[in-house]
C-alpha cells in the first residue's frame, strides 16, 4: 500500500492477498512487489546461467526463473540454486517429473503450466516434491497453451477461459492442503491479461505473478508492459512482476524497478527526473542524462535527481528532489540540494560533482538505515 497523506491522488491501495514465501523473499501481504526475470542461458551450462544471475541479482532482482526442459537443465540446479545470490523458480513445462527433480534440487519454487503438465495425478505428485522440499508453486497460465477442452468450451483464449484454468488448477492444489502458491494469467494480447487478472483477483486471495508475456522488443515490451501491468498495479493489483522482453534478463530488472518507481511502489536506486531538453537548454540533457544513469547504476539507496535543462522548470523540479541541477548559467548552472538552490557548478564539472553528491547521500542514507536496523535490535 502505498500512501500520502498530503496527496491522496497518489495513494494506491494494493489488494489485499495472502503471502507465501519463495525461498528467503516473500511474496503477497504486505511485502514489497517483488522482481523477477528469467535466465535465457542453456541451463546445463552453470557458468553462464549463474553469471546471467549474477548481473540480474546486482542490478536488483528479488527472484530468478530458470528454465527446466531436460534431464540435464535439472542435473544442473544443485549447483544454481545453492550458488545463487537469489531464490531460483523452475519453469517446468510438459514433463511433471521435471518438476520433481527441481524441487528436490533446491528450487525455491515451481512454475507449472495447467495447459501442459498434465493429469491431476502428476500434479499430485509435483505437489508432494513441493511440499517435502519446502518449495512454493507458481500456476502459469498462458493464453497460448491453454487446454483444449478450454479452448473448444469458448471457442478462443479469453479472460473467462483463463480463469477457469487457473482455478481449476489451483482447486487441486487446495484439495491437496497446499496453499502456498501464485497465480499468472498471461498473455501477449494486453487487453486480455488485464482483463483476466481483474476477474481473477476478485476470485481468489491467492498472490499475483503479474507479466505481458511474448511482449516484444526492449521499446515494443517495455511499452506494453507498462501499459498492461502498469493499469493493474495502479489498481493495486499484483504481488510480483516480471517483464517479458526480447532482450538482455538485466534490461528486464531495470524495466520493473522502473515501472514500480513511477508508481511509488518500490524506491530502489536513483529516480531521474529529466526535460527531453529543447533550444533552451544550457547543456547536453540527453547525453548528460545517458552518463548519469549509467554511472549511478550501482547505487540501491532512494534518490531522486532533477536535471533540467533551463530555469523555466527547473527550480520547480529541484524543489521536489534531493538533489538537481538546472542549466541557464553561462556554461555552468544551478545545484539544488533538498530543495533549495545551493551553489553553481560548471558545465565540464557537472558529472562528477552530481555523482560525487548521491555517492554522498547514499552512503549518508545507508549509516542512517544501519544505525536504525542496530537500535532495532
Amino acid at each position: 500500500m502505498s500512501h500520502n497523506p498530503i496527496r491522496p491522488w497518489r495513494n494506491i491501495e494494493r489488494r489485499k492477498s495472502r503471502q507465501i514465501r519463495v525461498g528467503n523473499v516473500l511474496v503477497g501481504g504486505d511485502a514489497p512487489i517483488a522482481v523477477q526475470t528469467m535466465t535465457n542461458t542453456p541451463t546445463e551450462d552453470v557458468a553462464a546461467t549463474l553469471a546471467q544471475i549474477e548481473r540480474a541479482a546486482e542490478a536488483g532482482v528479488d527472484i530468478v526463473r530458470v528454465s527446466c526442459p531436460t534431464e540435464d537443465s535439472t542435473a544442473a540446479m544443485p549447483e544454481i540454486c545453492r550458488a545463487s545470490p537469489v531464490p531460483i523458480v523452475a519453469d517446468i513445462h510438459f514433463h511433471y517429473k521435471r518438476g520433481i527433480e527441481a524441487a528436490d534440487a533446491g528450487a525455491a519454487c515451481l512454475r507449472i503450466n495447467p495447459g501442459n503438465i498434465g493429469s491431476e495425478a502428476r500434479v499430485r505428485e509435483v505437489v508432494a516434491a513441493a511440499r517435502a522440499n519446502g518449495c512454493s508453486i507458481r500456476i502459469g497460465v498462458n493464453g497460448g497453451s491453454l487446454e483444449r477442452h478450454l479452448l473448444e468450451k469458448y471457442g478462443e483464449p479469453c479472460p473467462d477461459a483463463m480463469v477457469e484454468s487457473a482455478l481449476d488448477h489451483a482447486r487441486i492444489l487446495d484439495d491437496l492442503g497446499f496453499h502456498d502458491y501464485k497465480i499468472s494469467v498471461k498473455a501477449s494480447d494486453m487487453f486480455l491479461t488485464v482483463a483476466a487478472y481483474h476477474q481473477l483477483a476478485d476470485a481468489t486471495d491467492a498472490p499475483l505473478h503479474l507479466g505481458i508475456t511474448e511482449a516484444g522488443g526492449l521499446r515494443t515490451g517495455t511499452v506494453k508492459s507498462s501499459i498492461g501491468m502498469g493499469a493493474l498495479l495502479w489498481a493495486g493489483i499484483g504481488d510480483t512482476i516480471r517483464v517479458s522482453l526480447s532482450a538482455d534478463p538485466v534490461e528486464e530488472v531495470k524495466v520493473g524497478f522502473e515501472m514500480l518507481k513511477s508508481l511509488g511502489l518500490r524506491t530502489r536506486g536513483v529516480n531521474i527526473v529529466a526535460c527531453p531538453s529543447c533550444a533552451r537548454q544550457g547543456f547536453d540533457v540527453i547525453k548528460t542524462v545517458e552518463v548519469l544513469e549509467q554511472r549511478l547504476a550501482h547505487i540501491s539507496e532512494p534518490i531522486s535527481l532533477s536535471i533540467i535543462g533551463c530555469v523555466v522548470n527547473g527550480p520547480g523540479e529541484a524543489a521536489l528532489t534531493d538533489l538537481g541541477f538546472t542549466g541557464g548559467g553561462k556554461e555552468s548552472g544551478k545545484m539544488f540540494v533538498s530543495g533549495r538552490a545551493d551553489h553553481n557548478v560548471s558545465n565540464a564539472e557537472m558529472v562528477d560533482h552530481i555523482v560525487g553528491l548521491v555517492e554522498q547521500k547514499a552512503e549518508s542514507l545507508r549509516r542512517e538505515r544501519e544505525a536504525a536496523e542496530v537500535a532495532a535490535e
